[in-house]
């Protein structure tokens, strides 16, 4: 059975339990069987990861079983980075394990190699991230201290991105205790973070209130500039996490407190501020549009993107995210189907990478070319699709 899409998926689990029919999913998931119909069919995409959450929880599996994550094959990308995962993981093993080699590089070279990871984080360049994160972590480790942190903190972020969101967690662990243990409060900010964005979807809850213990510790040194950069990410994740919770009252006062930090600080000058979060005023209207988004508020994911200018920002799955809510938003109706085009086009000159292995960003130019069927698919659509690795019927 083909399962290219998040609808296969919930075809292929819902068959395999039992032959469920669709009207007792759409029961159990809080949804309508002909919106079942529509998601299996590649007819509409899933756009609010809360009913991702009551899908898996109807079909008794996680959301990553539904997104594909860390399993799919066929993609060049993602299976080159598969290459470097058990050595990540091994590596990883190792460090919470306490063991510590001697280090082969000096301290030069291992702040190169960090500069370099973090490089190519900020172009999503996660494949050439995972080559090199085995030996860079194992380095790190004889160091320990922030540069632990930082290398682990990649990782988790290299991991995520990939779909290894288990392993993203062991690595955020890592950064955490590095952090703590080196008395950084930035860095404990920023891998408490990593911490809270490697939770799977389904734990929204324990996420949103892992964030809010994290910001309570850190007021203390809240005067530090990048600590309040890391406190406004944190605030970030809080508002999502509770909007995907259902908890909306709880989500609007992070927001807003994001929301008067950002205005406070400005958009970084560098364009990524500190650990190349940036926190501002154009990141938070980002998060803005995502939660609108999870709120099923496609009319004003559109009216804030008209504030937002995402190129101001120096990484690229930040521009990434901005041009693939946008799309998401345009393609909601159905009408608008050329602007949504062009808004993943744009996305995925963005970061490729990370366009490409995104399984929401799959769903949608599928679905847009099932709404195309009834014409010709147009020669954008077919090429985009053909870099993502998706197969249209001639």
């Amino acid at each position: 059975m083909n399962t290219d899409t998040v609808g296969a998926r919930i075809r292929y689990w819902r068959m395999r339990r039992g032959g469920m029919s669709q009207a007792v999913l759409a029961g159990l998931a809080g949804v309508s069987q002909p919106y079942v119909s529509q998601i299996e069919s590649g007819r509409k995409t899933i756009d609010r990861r809360s009913t991702l959450v009551s899908f898996a929880a109807a079909l008794q599996v996680t959301v990553a079983d539904l997104l594909g994550q860390g399993t799919e094959p066929g993609d060049p990308a993602r299976e080159g980075a598969a290459e470097c995962v058990p050595a990540i993981w091994s590596a990883l093993i190792e460090i919470e394990d306490g063991e510590r080699r001697p280090s082969t590089r000096t301290q030069e070279q291992l702040t190169a190699d960090l500069a370099r990871t973090d490089q190519l984080r900020n172009l999503c360049n996660y494949p050439a991230m995972a080559r090199m994160l085995p030996d860079l972590l194992l380095e790190s480790a004889a160091a320990g201290g922030t540069v632990l942190a930082q290398a682990a903190y990649q990782a988790a972020t290299c991991l995520r991105h990939l779909g290894y969101r288990h392993l993203a967690l062991n690595a955020a662990r890592v950064a955490v205790s590095a952090a703590e243990e080196a008395e950084h409060s930035a860095w404990i900010g920023a891998a408490r973070f990593a911490y809270v964005q490697s939770l799977p979807i389904e734990s929204a809850s324990l996420a949103a209130r892992a964030a809010g213990r994290s910001l309570v510790e850190l007021q203390n040194d809240a005067g530090d500039e990048q600590v309040r950069q890391m406190l406004g990410q944190l605030h970030l994740s809080a508002a999502l996490t509770s909007t995907v919770d259902g908890r909306v009252d709880v989500a609007r006062d992070h927001l807003a407190e994001a929301s008067r930090e950002a205005t406070s600080l400005g958009d970084p000058v560098d364009g990524g501020g500190f650990n190349g979060c940036g926190f501002g005023p154009t990141n938070v209207g980002l998060w803005k549009m995502s939660i609108a988004a999870e709120q099923g508020e496609m009319g004003k994911v559109i009216e804030l993107s008209r504030a937002v200018r995402p190129q101001v920002l120096a990484a690229t799955n930040r521009q990434m995210s901005y041009w693939l809510d946008l799309g998401r938003a345009f393609a909601d109706t159905g009408r608008r189907d050329a602007e949504a085009l062009g808004a993943f086009v744009q996305a995925e000159r963005a970061a490729p990478v990370p366009f490409a292995l995104n399984p929401l960003a799959r769903d949608a130019v599928v679905a847009l070319a099932q709404r195309a069927r009834r014409r010709a698919v147009s020669e954008d659509l077919r090429l985009l699709a053909s870099r993502m690795g998706i197969h249209l019927a001639a």
